[in-house]
């Protein structure tokens, strides 16, 4: 039995670090927003978004569209 090739190129590493960054930096400015914004502007509760916009991206994205009243 062979074993299997698990690393990564270096332009796969630096992909992968870049997109990892730029979750964190969504996840970032959706807590700082959600923390510096009035309650009545958001659609549900804030302790209700935490946990939401916790999960990867598609909870930063769905705080952005669909939590906050326009």
């Amino acid at each position: 039995m062979t074993k299997a090739k698990t690393e990564l190129s270096p332009a796969a590493r630096t992909g992968l670090g870049l997109a990892g960054l730029v979750q964190v930096a969504f996840a970032f400015l959706a807590f700082w927003d959600l923390a510096h914004r009035d309650a009545r502007d958001l659609r549900g509760s804030k302790p209700l978004w935490i946990p939401v916009i916790l999960v990867n991206w598609i909870g930063p994205a769905s705080y952005f569209l669909f939590g906050i009243r326009r």
